[in-house]
């Protein structure tokens, strides 16, 4: 037990000590606002408030964690031995900076409560992120942090504090659209015919008609080579499912076509499946509601994962939309035009409520990678995506924290110049479970 004396409980600082220590440190604290309580107890223990109480060790505060509400912080980055830094404090603390707030203002997604610039999805964009700006993106920095904090208290105290973690990776799909040709129904089929006819592109209907006639397999249709690596590789992922109506930016499979739904089953046999929201879905609960409980009666279970599609998410709204609807876990936590730790962390951790002060039940699993992330907004050399992609691999590994990748049905096929994004796939299982 570590003894934390502070002037002052509150809900921000209960939340954040509970993620460094309980969750990442593995080790259990308790605090007191009682001087002579932690002068005498003769345990491991350390100050966290504005100056030392005598000799012990000292981790000194910054207000946030104090404060409720918001404000715009002034925020200046720094490095503090070779570890990115903010929240300044004086040099009679054993860190030059607040860990502490540091990692709540990052977790809380406090940033992202403050008046911003949308993009043409309503979402927070990376460049915009403190992260992105001051070069630390890449790095699950409140992990770094918080194996300085063990470290500084082993030294302090005589290896009290073991490293209990291990690095865990969970590969996960989303299935934006289950097929490329077959199960459309006769007015999209004709529709896109009309198209490719407009476009000279004779290949596409060539490729469609084969598809259509079960001469040629749907280059969507890769769940087969998915069931295969995963179980070479002893990985048991989760699949998103876009169940939502038809729309712009909702081109899945009718919820209701037999095939889909049969496909939906036979993955559910063997993974976990979770919803992902339609597009709309994020402003409207009652649609958010339909979509889950028609997945919910299609595989007679509760659905308690999502991950937005689009990555649209805004907070606190669609976090609260999801715990009313009783769903326990999110994935949503990332961006789609970079690639590394949103939140600057790779462990899962409880949505904290900024407006309410309150920790939700709502678990946060952030992602690292994205496929479309790679080829499409990053642009990168399908030779050059491992040589990217391992050293954020092993920051995650470094700290035994989780690694969570998105992958698409459809870029393990051959369509839409997705070709050999495949074998990639299976060099990133493959260093990830070395």
């Amino acid at each position: 037990m570590i003894l934390i004396y502070t002037h002052k409980i509150t809900n921000r600082l209960k939340y954040i000590f509970k993620i460094i220590f309980n969750a990442l440190i593995d080790s259990e604290i308790k605090f007191t606002t009682n001087k002579d309580e932690f002068n005498s107890y003769n345990g491991v223990k350390f100050s966290y408030t504005n100056r030392p109480i005598a000799d012990e060790l000292f981790f000194a505060c910054s207000s946030i964690l104090f404060e409720t509400g918001l404000e715009i912080k002034d925020i200046e980055c720094f490095t503090f031995e070779d570890m990115p830094a903010f929240f300044k404090v004086s040099n009679s603390s054993v860190l030059r900076f607040d860990p502490f707030a540091a990692s709540f203002y990052l977790v809380s997604r406090y940033e992202e409560y403050l008046p911003f610039i949308k993009d043409t999805h309503d979402r927070f964009e990376a460049k915009d992120s403190l992260a992105y700006k001051n070069n630390f993106l890449d790095k699950p920095v409140v992990n770094i942090w918080a194996e300085k904090i063990r470290s500084i208290i082993n030294i302090r105290f005589g290896d009290v504090i073991e490293s209990k973690k291990k690095f865990n990776y969970i590969p996960t799909i989303d299935i934006d659209n289950a097929f490329a040709y077959k199960n459309k129904g006769y007015i999209r089929t004709i529709g896109a015919i009309l198209r490719a006819l407009f476009k000279n592109d004779f290949a596409d209907i060539s490729k469609r008609l084969k598809v259509i006639l079960n001469l040629e397999k749907d280059p969507y249709d890769t769940y087969n080579l998915q069931i295969e690596l995963h179980k070479k590789y002893k990985l048991k992922p989760i699949y998103f499912i876009l169940f939502g109506e038809y729309g712009t930016n909702d081109k899945n499979i009718s919820p209701q076509n037999i095939e889909y739904r049969k496909l939906i089953k036979s993955l559910s046999d063997y993974t976990d499946i979770g919803i992902h929201p339609s597009y709309n879905s994020c402003k409207n609960i009652k649609t958010l509601k339909a979509e889950i409980d028609k997945l919910s009666e299609l595989l007679n279970r509760d659905i308690t994962k999502s991950r937005q599609h689009f990555l649209k998410m805004m907070f606190p709204e669609t976090y609260r939309r999801l715990i009313e609807l009783d769903i326990k876990h999110d994935y949503t936590m990332g961006y789609a035009s970079e690639f590394g730790f949103r939140a600057s962390i790779c462990s899962e951790f409880n949505f904290y409520d900024i407006d309410f002060e309150y920790e939700t039940p709502l678990i946060i699993h952030p992602f690292a990678f994205m496929d479309s992330t790679l080829k499409n907004y990053k642009k990168i050399n399908i030779n050059n995506v491992i040589d990217i992609l391992g050293p954020l691999i092993s920051e995650v590994k470094k700290v035994n924290g989780t690694l969570i990748s998105i992958w698409h049905n459809e870029s393990l096929g051959k369509k839409d110049n997705w070709d050999g994004w495949d074998n990639v796939y299976e060099e990133i299982l493959r260093i990830a479970t070395e």
